[in-house]
């Protein structure tokens, strides 16, 4: 079911990393739509569109204004959404 959910339509946008000034921002921007991508991408197919989702207003929630975006590296990145994926459940909004 995640073919239904278009990822493009979650993706961030420098004007929306606000506490980052204009340089990083774009950078910023950049490495949270990656976490969005490997979330998506790493979802099982069977994956409903409401869980995705939500799956992806909770890493806007913890990513989106956490200053050390910038200085976690892709592996890292990619450890924690291995770990979202793993452990989410629904019922923890």
């Amino acid at each position: 079911m995640k073919e239904f959910f278009d990822i493009h339509v979650v993706l961030a946008t420098s004007e929306d990393m606000d506490i980052f000034d204009d340089e990083q921002a774009e950078e910023a921007a950049e490495q949270l739509n990656t976490i969005l991508h490997m979330l998506y991408d790493k979802a099982d197919e069977d994956t409903s569109v409401e869980k995705l989702e939500n799956m992806v207003q909770h890493v806007w929630d913890n990513w989106r204004e956490d200053g050390d975006l910038l200085s976690i590296d892709l592996q890292d990145l990619s450890d924690w959404v291995d770990q979202l994926l793993a452990t989410w459940d629904d019922a923890h909004i």
